[in-house]
């Protein structure tokens, strides 16, 4: 090239670069220069025509909402919260955009950048706003006023409209049985059956309701109707991982859900006490943050991804439970992306994850208020414990208590400035070791916050296993080590020295504090790694002096029976304070609250926004915290949310799960989902009367929020009252039932069939509450648990109370569509199934407990067959046998024997349907 033609060329480029200079300074125009882009490589695939993934373009304020992901797609002033950026530098290799294409020039997005951080201008569009309106039925407010005032008004509306008429009343033995089923899941004994008739025959109407009363006043109506939520929640004892580990004394949430219901207490406090119990003095109730299953930190490993995916699903364990139970919507949904059908987005997703970040799963010591029940028995039991250890005292001697996860070792009070353990084995572990002081305060002086100095055995040292993991306060595998060399005759010992002379008469030791706390029934689990010890004090020239010894006092009381007898006194208490008093159980663990971000396509490594605890925005969900309330309050914060009378889900859809477990179907048929892919109320207005009734009653004497009141007025109705014969008429304009004009049979459960069978042989264990009753094995951590035993003596309890382990078939009412608790079961599968005929059959449990009946009858009748066949249909049916029932039972009887006659009943839809 010639010398001139170069300097035209430097000429031409030094233009060019000044133009582009002085366009860089100037404003980005949208027309000029952002358009063409968008048409260029965005129109097509979201544009008016078509936009994918909810997407569109055209519109500034749909890009500032974003497509279905959630993620805003413009952020004006703030290009790096733009998602838009995100996608056209392809930061995300899952999300590039375009799709399939090399990245678009870096000076197109470098334009995109600048236009955002100037605000994203576009002329016509910047007061332009989405209006966003939500019609759906379940989010409107529920009406004030209403045609009627009784379910049976409402219902009779509805079937004049379709030419129909409720049926005639049920039959009285029929009655009874529907009713103390539907309340207590147990059928009547044939003796209050008897009673019934006779009293209808006077009164129907009063026999009735004194019988409904009767019912509800029953300790059973609160295990019946708690088994229906924990099915909602999902609450099982076991965690359903890989390992299924158990789930430590679970079963005190459970009673809590027993007792509030057998007290009738009302459903705001209920949800209150769940959500935030800890702040109530009802730290039992939070067992309902941690009820669904999840993955332990043994199982996760130390990989960070896998631990943050971990929390991120335990996370949506907890929104699951909550929105399920008491909102009615499905919150997962919205886990990676806007909810499909209902005003929840991904921001709301995790706003919500936010209100519950304090919560971890594990287990802890409930806080329970003065009045608690378990606390009150605790102070029985303690006060009981304290004067057999004043005789123990009187002894002179020193003994040893067994508190499952840790030894107390008990002696009189020695005042000294120091104290040393010295132990027998040449190797020994232990998490934690406290010496308790004398007098009222019982502080644990070993810790070095009191002054207190550590000093282990310097030829026992383990390098990374010091003695100071015994006072740091914290239980599990942190341990203290300690171990003699080859030829090193030397033991461990631990020396304490006081800050002043001090009073003490108890140690407290153990070996891994955190397997009692956390979990159960694992082989080798709790195991004491010390083994034998003496305590020594420092005589007046500083030698120390044996004073007591663990090995001295188990031989000093093996060589005593007065002694063991207290002992066993001592033990007892211990063990029973260990189950009715306030204990470590798996109610949830506390944490410190981190922030909480929208995770894109719900990946914890794709975190964005910073979000504060909030509810649902488009339901009103604004909550006064933020990032920096503590998690208390901001779980308080929600509960209020939720209680608040104008919420117009709350309400709706408890009472609508108590109508369902009351009739057999809901106003609502899908009970935990309200959303727009449930199911429309069959009886919208009675829906909302029933919540408006619940919340604030018209009659100034009922009490809001009541449970017992909502159940009474269902039974009481002349809908339920009324016979379940089909009719030709009502068959063939509503075959489903869903107008009422019978009351529809349906299957009882899996425990009413099994607690019916127990009570008519008269061996069920009526006792309420407490630990569940095993029929599985100890097993190793990664193991299965195999069922042992599912029907001797100890399991005669309602089968509320069998271990409720997930994963795990228990071999006879699994069969039954007994839930597995991995899912949420709002409304159970009824399945009709050959297991189902062979277990009420063959099983080994049904094969005894009709021995049993067949032997109660014979004792309470005789040896006449006739009158043992008539007392097995009392027992098993609560009515009398016809005539041809009775000449059939006998000839069955006598061919085969009472106990195979007792098992054919068991089989018959009488016994297993609802009348």
């Amino acid at each position: 090239m010639q010398h001139g033609n170069w300097r035209l060329f430097a000429l031409i480029c030094a233009a060019i670069t000044a133009a582009q200079t002085l366009h860089a300074k100037e404003p980005v125009d949208f027309e000029r220069d952002i358009s063409p882009i968008f048409e260029e490589r965005c129109s097509f695939c979201h544009g008016e025509d078509e936009a994918e993934s909810g997407l569109r373009l055209d519109l500034r304020a749909r890009m500032m909402r974003g497509g279905d992901s959630g993620i805003a797609t413009i952020v004006p002033g703030q290009p790096e919260k733009s998602y838009l950026m995100d996608v056209v530098n392809h930061r995300d290799p899952k999300m590039k955009m375009p799709p399939d294409e090399d990245k678009i020039p870096a000076d197109e997005i470098a334009l995109l950048r600048r236009w955002i951080q100037e605000g994203a201008n576009w002329p016509g569009q910047m007061d332009a706003r989405l209006e966003e309106t939500i019609d759906h039925w379940s989010f409107q407010p529920i009406r004030d006023e209403f045609d009627h005032d009784s379910v049976d008004d409402f219902l009779e509306e509805s079937l004049e409209s379709a030419g129909l008429q409720f049926s005639e009343p049920a039959d009285p033995r029929a009655l009874i049985r529907r009713v103390s089923i539907v309340l207590t899941g147990l059928a009547p004994t044939p003796e209050r059956a008897d009673a019934f008739v006779q009293a209808y025959e006077q009164d129907a109407d009063l026999a009735y309701a004194s019988l409904v009363d009767e019912l509800l006043e029953s300790p059973h109506f609160g295990e019946r109707w708690a088994q229906h939520w924990l099915d909602v929640i999902r609450w099982a004892e076991t965690n359903g991982s890989e390992s299924n580990l158990y789930r430590k004394n679970a079963w005190m949430y459970r009673d809590f859900v027993v007792r509030s219901f057998n007290e009738d207490k009302p459903y705001d406090l209920f949800i209150k006490e769940q959500l935030a119990g800890d702040t109530l003095g009802a730290g039992d109730a939070t067992g309902f943050l941690v009820a669904g299953p999840h993955v332990p930190a043994g199982t996760v490993g130390f990989e960070p991804t896998a631990i943050r995916q971990a929390r991120a699903d335990r996370m949506d364990e907890i929104l699951q439970t909550v929105g399920a139970s008491m909102m009615g919507l499905t919150i997962g949904c919205a886990r990676c992306h806007n909810h499909k059908f209902d005003p929840i987005s991904i921001t709301d997703y995790y706003s919500l994850a936010a209100v519950f970040q304090d919560i971890e799963f594990g287990g802890r010591f409930p806080e329970l208020a003065e009045d608690h029940p378990r606390v009150v028995r605790e102070q029985e039991l303690r006060r009981e414990l304290e004067l057999l250890r004043d005789e123990m005292r009187k002894t002179g001697w020193g003994w040893i208590e067994d508190w499952k996860g840790y030894q107390e070792i008990h002696f009189p009070p020695q005042a000294t400035p120091a104290f040393r353990v010295s132990f027998d084995k040449g190797w020994v572990m232990a998490d934690e070791l406290e010496i308790i002081e004398s007098g009222s305060d019982r502080r644990n002086i070993a810790l070095p916050k009191y002054g207190t100095t550590l000093r282990e055995n310097p030829s026992t040292f383990q390098e990374g296993k010091p003695a100071a993991k015994l006072v740091n306060e914290v239980f599990g595998t942190k341990q203290w080590l300690a171990k003699s060399s080859k030829g090193n005759k030397e033991r461990p010992w631990v020396e304490f020295r006081f800050d002043d002379v001090v009073s003490i008469d108890t140690i407290r030791i153990s070996s891994n504090r955190s397997d009692f706390l956390e979990t159960d029934y694992l082989q080798g689990m709790n195991k004491i790694t010390y083994g034998d010890f003496r305590l020594s004090l420092p005589d007046i020239e500083g030698e120390w002096k044996p004073f007591a010894a663990t090995a001295s006092m188990k031989k000093r009381l093996e060589e005593n029976r007065d002694l063991q007898a207290l002992q066993t006194k001592i033990q007892e208490r211990i063990d029973r304070l260990l189950t009715e008093g306030r204990q470590p159980a798996f109610l949830a663990r506390f944490i410190e609250p981190a922030d909480t971000f929208v995770l894109v396509r719900g990946s914890p490594e794709n975190p964005r926004d910073k979000v504060e605890p909030a509810a649902p925005k488009r339901l009103g969900g604004a909550l006064p915290v933020d990032s920096g309330t503590p998690g208390p309050q901001r779980r308080r914060a929600l509960a209020a949310w939720l209680t608040q009378p104008e919420n117009p889900l709350t309400a709706r859809v408890m009472v609508n799960r108590l109508w369902y477990h009351t009739f057999g179907r809901g106003i609502v048929a899908t009970p935990s989902d309200f959303g727009k892919a449930g199911a429309a109320p069959t009886h919208p207005e009675l829906l909302d009367w029933l919540a408006r009734e619940f919340v604030a009653p018209k009659s100034k004497t009922a009490k809001p929020y009541s449970a017992k009141r909502m159940i009474r007025m269902f039974v009481l109705s002349k809908a339920f009252r009324q016979s379940s014969q089909p009719r030709t008429s009502g068959l063939d304009v509503d075959a489903s039932t869903q107008l009422y004009w019978r009351f529809a049979p349906r299957r009882v459960e899996a425990e009413v069939i099994r607690d019916s069978i127990l009570k008519a042989s008269g061996h069920l264990d009526e006792t309420v509450g407490g630990p569940s009753y095993r029929i599985h094995d100890v097993k190793k951590r990664y193991a299965q648990w195999q069922v042992l035993n599912n029907h001797g003596n100890q399991t005669w309890r309602r089968l509320l109370y069998q271990e409720r382990m997930r994963r795990v078939d228990d071999r006879l009412f699994t069969a039954f569509d007994f839930p597995d608790c991995g899912q949420i079961r709002a409304k159970r599968p009824v399945s009709t199934t050959p297991l189902q005929a062979l277990n009420l059959l063959n099983s080994d449990f049904v094969v005894h407990q009709s021995q049993l009946l067949a032997e109660r009858v014979r004792n309470e009748v005789g040896d006449e067959q006739s009158s043992q066949i008539e007392r097995c249909f009392e027992l098993l049916f609560a009515r009398p046998a016809t005539e041809q029932e009775l000449r059939t039972g006998i000839e069955f009887a006598a061919a085969h024997g009472v106990p195979l006659f007792c098992r054919t009943l068991m089989n018959t839809n009488e016994f297993a349907f609802l009348p």
